[in-house]
């Protein structure tokens, strides 16, 4: 059984490095066979046969990276000041450890502040680096709604 002040601590970490725009950081965090995921309209469908906010491997996890990096993600210039809080974490643990959660997302860009809610679900796998994210589900509390700038990681 692996020691949930880890878990919570891994989480938190992926918190602050999103917030801090550490892509670097929080890009090494991911297995390669990762996928991410926000789904759009609804929490759970297929995603080959639905469209989604977000729904990325590892190369696409790169691309997305790369180009927040570029200075050509005019959506992010300038960057979206973020404060998030992750709590209500749950820890399923086997082969893979399953960690649900909520999170808030505080952002604050041009003089406008937005607040984003949802709850994650994490797939870790422990690897001799430390745990690595292998999956990561988003799901927006209003993702059946219009969405404004969902440039930043959340």
């Amino acid at each position: 059984m692996i020691d949930p002040r880890l878990v919570e601590q891994f989480l938190y970490r992926e918190a602050r490095l999103m917030d801090a725009h550490a892509f670097d950081d929080w890009y090494a965090l991911w297995s390669e066979d990762a996928i991410y995921w926000l789904p759009c309209n609804l929490d759970d469908y297929d995603p080959a046969k639905h469209v989604s906010l977000v729904y990325e491997n590892h190369d696409g996890l790169k691309d997305r990276i790369d180009r927040l990096k570029s200075g050509q993600a005019w959506a992010q210039d300038p960057k979206s000041r973020l404060a998030r809080v992750v709590s209500n974490i749950e820890i399923e643990a086997g082969e893979t450890i399953t960690v649900h959660s909520t999170f808030n997302i505080t952002a604050s860009r041009n003089g406008r502040i937005e607040v984003l809610a949802g709850r994650s679900v994490h797939r870790l796998r422990q690897t001799p680096d430390g745990l690595r994210i292998s999956f990561k589900k988003v799901m927006l509390v209003d993702n059946d709604e219009v969405m404004s700038n969902l440039t930043f990681l959340i």
